[in-house]
């Protein structure tokens, strides 16, 4: 088809001009590294023969390094976080004979001498990816570097393995992480956030949990060369030196560990993530221009995910691609990029509005029925024409931008059919959600909160029965998936919080991110500082275990985009501040209490910085809210309640709670 990207490409990054965030108490909890280098932070354990393990540690106070001795012992070293890249250490002493193995894991379940958890590919014996071998005979008085392609992306847990008899001294054991290649100080995010949570066992709960998912989604931000190469290594390895796609600079990727692959459905929730925290926006548009180089010039279909894994066959993710791209263009303001792709664009939305139906929706075939891991995608799917139906909305938006105004009438007016008969078919009143599909008695996570969330409801309180009929898939960790037996997923569980907040239900929301990120964040099964892929029921590491990961509990991934979902929510919902237009032209802040005293933090875009503070006080009476946007821009306060309002010093009239308001410095006291 004319016009169509070709598959080979070249997109340079350009130089960031945006400002480093303001510092404060909240930089305590942020778990990037100012340099790139990260020091095991501890000992975890020693087995065999081994004298000086701790002075491999970062506070050690010498430099004599470790003497490993005896076939079969091995020192285990713990990052105290996850870390990723390529290591490096000093072979001090060593025989014709010694022999150094590595192994690797995420999880401490999985800490062994002769594997490393599995990143490469499944195995029900977890044994797939084995140990990297130093190689022999080992040369005394060097440095051993991995290779970019033995780097691991994604652990915690470094074991080192003498192979033999003879002693071997080993030093300066270092990591050079390799994510977010393009930042020299990983730390220097451009967004904060900050608040007490008085109502969980940790207060800085909420403050740790938006660093955490920052730090995810940044160790999922790779040199577009360092993907995971398929097929694996035989009979066992793994290799992270695989092209992501023809593209030069960085992208953004599902998983630290794996599958280091461009999936445009994890990109739903990771490219807002990206803006609050890092504002690195060109990691998601590389991967999107990725993701449009894999169209079929036959048929307007886009792949499922991107190379080298190439899967095929998902309306949802197809969807996500062109919902990911108006993103890429409301946070950035980037027009030639929807220009550059605009071809390729509409003739895979052409592709998907072929598939709607005599119902009026869209009618997926069993072939495109492929989503995050859901069974029963085809038909008339609520979670797919959910997805169509935002993105016609925004390719609306988008075709507008373009000057085509008949066009986006033609995209909008089938927007409001699918709305019609997405509730006349799918809404079960009795009920009080909407069904999966028709004829359909399950009622799933994710077409319901993407229901709210893409404003396919009708009034209030059908937003509200959601929010309540969503609660009771609830368990003490977190929200089960009707959709996926055994499974709670956060992707899915990212849109659910959203729906919460979007019913005014903070409380609700915070109950949800105490019970299923709090699980995440403190459990000792995994890596307390990156958000888990998945668990399940009882909290064990068995995400998909019978649906696709063959029971292989190593497999799941400990540094997951998808699972951000608090971060942009904190932003976007608790401090209430989000963007309206490009680059935030024009802006709203509406914050939702959740019963939090007090918040503050923000994000910055090309036109500057977007901030918010507020205080209640006074027994909850009096609400003060600080608003600092860049001069040029307009947007509106609602307020969480009636009564004076004094703006600037000044008393002032409010029609309802909302307040129209220019660019600047603003003080607002709300006296309820």
């Amino acid at each position: 088809m004319k016009g169509i990207l070709p598959l080979t490409y070249v997109l340079l990054l350009t130089a960031s001009t945006i400002a480093k965030a303001p510092a404060g108490p909240w930089d305590a909890f942020n778990f990037a590294p100012s340099s790139r280098t990260f020091l095991p932070k501890s000992v975890y354990a020693t087995v065999g023969q081994v004298i000086g393990a701790e002075n491999l540690l970062e506070n050690a106070t010498s430099t004599e390094g470790a003497t490993v001795t005896g076939n079969g012992s091995y020192v285990v070293l713990d990052f105290g976080q996850e870390v990723g890249g390529r290591l490096t250490f000093q072979i001090d002493a060593a025989t014709s004979s010694s022999s150094i193995s590595l192994s690797f894991t995420e999880s401490s379940l999985f800490i062994s001498p002769t594997v490393s958890d599995d990143s490469c590919t499944v195995s029900p014996a977890h044994n797939l990816d084995g140990v990297l071998s130093l190689p022999f005979p080992l040369t005394v008085n060097e440095t051993f570097t991995q290779t970019v392609g033995d780097q691991r992306g994604g652990f915690r847990f470094l074991t080192i393995v003498s192979n033999d008899n003879a002693s071997v001294i080993i030093s300066n054991v270092t990591l050079n992480a390799t994510f977010m290649p393009q930042l020299d100080d990983l730390s220097a995010y451009t967004g904060y956030f900050y608040a007490q949570d008085s109502g969980f066992h940790d207060t800085d709960f909420l403050t740790k949990l938006w660093y955490g998912g920052a730090y995810t989604v940044q160790m999922n931000t790779i040199d577009s060369h360092e993907a995971r190469q398929q097929p694996c290594p035989m009979p066992s390895g793994w290799a992270n030196n695989a092209s992501g796609g023809h593209i030069e600079g960085t992208i953004l990727v599902d998983g630290a560990k794996r599958d280091r692959n461009v999936w445009p459905g994890d990109m739903g929730i990771s490219t807002h993530t990206e803006l609050v925290s890092n504002f690195d926006l060109e990691s998601s548009k590389n991967s999107l221009l990725v993701m449009y180089s894999t169209q079929d010039p036959a048929t307007g279909a886009l792949q499922y995910s991107g190379p080298p894994i190439n899967a095929v066959g998902s309306d949802t993710y197809i969807c996500w691609s062109l919902i990911g791209t108006h993103s890429v263009y409301l946070y950035t303001g980037d027009l030639d990029f929807v220009e550059q792709v605009w071809a390729n664009y509409t003739y895979a939305l052409a592709f998907l509005q072929s598939q709607v139906d005599q119902t009026g929706l869209m009618n997926v075939p069993i072939f495109f029925a492929n989503d995050w891991g859901r069974t029963n995608g085809q038909g008339h799917n609520v979670a797919a024409n959910a997805l169509l139906y935002e993105t016609l909305v925004t390719a609306a938006e988008l075709a507008m931008a373009l000057g085509n105004a008949s066009l986006a009438e033609a995209y909008a007016s089938n927007a409001s059919s699918i709305k019609a008969t997405f509730n006349d078919l799918l809404w079960n009143e009795a009920v009080g959600l909407f069904s999966d599909n028709d004829m359909s008695t399950l009622y799933p996570q994710d077409g319901n909160s993407l229901a709210v969330l893409f404003n396919l409801t009708k009034n209030a309180s059908q937003i509200q029965a959601v929010s309540e009929g969503l609660t009771q898939f609830w368990t003490e960790i977190g929200a089960l998936s009707p959709e996926l037996n055994d499974t709670i997923i956060p992707f899915v569980g990212g849109f659910e919080l959203q729906a919460h907040f979007i019913a005014g239900q903070g409380e609700r929301a915070l109950d949800l991110l105490h019970r299923e990120w709090g699980y995440m964040l403190y459990t000792n099964l995994s890596v307390q500082s990156t958000m888990l892929e998945g668990f399940t029921a009882n909290g064990s590491l068995g995400y998909r275990a019978a649906a696709g990961y063959d029971f292989d509990y190593s497999y799941t991934s400990h540094a997951h985009g998808w699972s951000t979902g608090p971060t942009f929510s904190l932003t976007f919902y608790v401090l209430g501040m989000t963007i309206t237009s490009p680059q935030g032209t024009t802006w709203s802040v509406a914050p939702v209490l959740s019963g939090l005293t007090a918040a503050e933090g923000g994000f910055e875009t090309g036109l500057g910085w977007f901030g918010v503070n507020w205080t209640l006080t006074d027994n909850n009476t009096t609400f003060t809210l600080i608003i600092d946007t860049p001069r040029g821009t307009n947007g509106t306060a609602t307020l969480p309640g009636t009564g004076d309002v004094s703006l600037d010093g000044k008393g002032t009239s409010v029609d309802g709670t909302q307040l129209n308001l220019d660019g600047g410095l603003h003080v607002i006291v709300l006296n309820m």
